[in-house]
C-alpha cells in the first residue's frame, strides 16, 4: 500500500498529514527516506523521525439548537463554528457529520482528521440515538414497519434499526447509518410528520443534561472508550 495510507491506517496520521510529514522529510522506509507514492509491505521498517511538538487532540461535545446550521451557512445563517468564536474552542475544529438546520441535539466537533472516516463511514454501522416527536399520532404498526427498514426513495431502503415507542406521538430509534434526512424521510414514508428532531447519542457520548448552545470537553473513560470504539487507540 501507499506510505501515506500505511501511516493513516496505523493512527500516526490522516493521509494527508502523512504526506506533509513525507515532503519535510521525516518518514523512511528501511533506513532510506521516503518519497510521496512509495509502496510499503507490512515487513518494511518504518520510521517517522520528526521531533517537532505533537499536534494536541480536542474533543469536544455541542449540543446544537434548532435554526442553526452544522457548517457552510448562507446569508444571514449561522454555523455551530461561529457561535463558538467567542469561547475557548481551538478555530481549527470542525463538526463530524451533521443535523440539518430544523434539527437539535448532539454534534461531536474535533481538529482530529484520523476519526473522521471512522465514525462517518456507513460500513462501520456506528450507533445514534434520536428522540423524535411526530405531527400525528403513531400507527399501531409503526414500530415494526420503522424497525425492519423503510423505502425513502428509488431503489434506497433503510436497514433495520431499533425503534421505541415513547408517547402517541413519539419514539426514539437507533441508526447504524446515517443517509441524508433520513429520519424525516422515514416517517414521511410511514404516513407521518417529523415536528422535532434531536440526536441523544453517537456511540458512547451522550448529550445528558447539556443544555442547547452549550459545549463540554469529551475526557478521560469516555474518550478513551470513544476511541477505542473507532480503534485509534487499543
Amino acid at each position: 500500500m501507499r506510505i501515506n495510507k500505511y501511516l493513516a491506517d496505523k493512527n500516526y496520521s490522516t493521509r494527508r498529514g502523512a504526506d506533509k510529514l513525507i515532503e519535510k522529510g521525516v518518514v523512511f522506509i528501511n533506513g532510506k527516506k521516503a518519497v510521496l507514492g512509495d509502496q510499503v509491505e507490512e515487513t518494511d521498517e518504518i520510521e517517522v523521525r520528526d521531533k517537532s511538538k505533537q499536534k494536541e487532540y480536542v474533543y469536544i461535545a455541542y449540543n446544537k439548537p434548532r435554526g442553526i446550521v452544522t457548517s457552510l451557512p448562507q446569508g444571514e445563517e449561522q454555523d455551530i463554528k461561529s457561535l463558538l468564536q467567542a469561547t475557548s474552542v481551538p478555530t481549527d475544529v470542525f463538526p463530524l457529520g451533521r443535523l440539518d438546520k430544523e434539527s437539535r441535539g448532539l454534534i461531536i466537533l474535533t481538529n482530529d482528521g484520523r476519526i473522521t472516516d471512522r465514525l462517518l463511514n456507513p460500513k462501520f454501522e456506528h450507533e445514534k440515538e434520536y428522540e423524535v416527536q411526530t405531527q400525528d399520532r403513531l400507527r399501531d404498526s409503526f414500530e415494526s414497519h420503522m424497525a425492519g427498514g423503510v423505502e425513502i426513495g428509488e431503489d434506497s431502503k433503510t436497514k433495520p434499526c431499533t425503534v421505541k415507542r415513547t408517547s402517541d406521538n413519539s419514539f426514539k430509534v437507533v441508526l447504524g447509518e446515517g443517509k441524508r434526512h433520513q429520519i424525516r424521510r422515514m416517517v414521511m414514508a410511514l404516513h407521518n410528520t417529523v415536528t422535532d428532531l434531536r440526536r441523544t447519542r453517537i456511540l458512547n457520548i451522550k448529550l445528558g443534561s447539556l443544555k442547547e448552545g452549550e459545549y463540554r470537553i469529551i475526557e478521560g473513560k469516555e474518550l478513551k472508550d470513544f476511541l477505542t470504539t473507532l480503534s485509534i487507540i487499543k
